[in-house]
């Protein structure tokens, strides 16, 4: 019986892990994401404008606005050195800050930091 108990465990284990890198392959045009809560200094892997070009472009830099947002991807490409960049734009139409449609990310690391989430 524990020999069943510990087989089931390395299963079912096994299986969680396999989905969590079968779902990071398939970032596709269309997927939505949620953007979390960034860290203490901001986000580091969804390049957002900084708050100088924010503000001069008419729009307000506060960035806790696109904390629980669902975004989808428009765009995927991937980099020479095989980082994948996503470009994204809010689920809902609205534009991030009042100005901007769309952002760059880099959906590796911003999955892997769990800025965002699928």
């Amino acid at each position: 019986m524990k020999n069943l108990l510990i087989f089931t465990l390395f299963l079912f284990c096994g299986f969680q892990m396999q989905s969590q890198e079968m779902t990071q392959e398939n970032i596709e045009v269309g997927t939505i994401l949620k953007i979390n809560e960034a860290e203490a200094y901001g986000f580091k892997h969804i390049n957002f404008p900084r708050p100088n070009f924010i503000i001069k472009s008419g729009g307000i830099a506060n960035y806790s606005s696109v904390e629980g947002n669902r975004v989808k991807i428009t765009a995927v490409k991937t980099k020479k050195d095989g980082t994948r960049q996503v470009e994204i734009e809010r689920v809902d139409g609205r534009k991030f800050f009042r100005n901007f449609t769309t952002v760059k990310a880099d959906i590796d690391e911003a999955l892997a930091s769990g800025e965002m989430t699928l």
